[in-house]
């Protein structure tokens, strides 16, 4: 198993990590694998679509409805002739 260091922990959320450990029973780094694990479980695949990124953050905004567009005949390609 692997080793890590965190470093510069809020003296607050340092107590409340180790009041939280001592509810569960268990020592503040056993404490922390926990919440690791919980957290990276629920881990939410990565978009890799861009537009689909953009309508999911933009969702709780509602949608736009827009008129469609009129059909328009395809005009003469210009002629380079001259």
């Amino acid at each position: 198993m692997s080793s890590i260091t965190v470093r510069k922990i809020d003296e607050r959320l340092k107590k409340k990590l180790r009041l939280r450990a001592a509810e569960h029973g268990r020592s503040m780094e056993d404490e922390v694998r926990s919440i690791l694990r919980s957290a990276l479980a629920k881990e939410e695949p990565v978009e890799r679509d861009l537009g689909t990124s953009i309508r999911r953050r933009f969702a709780r905004f509602g949608g736009v409805k827009l008129a469609p567009l009129p059909r328009e005949t395809v005009r003469e390609p210009p002629s380079f002739d001259k």
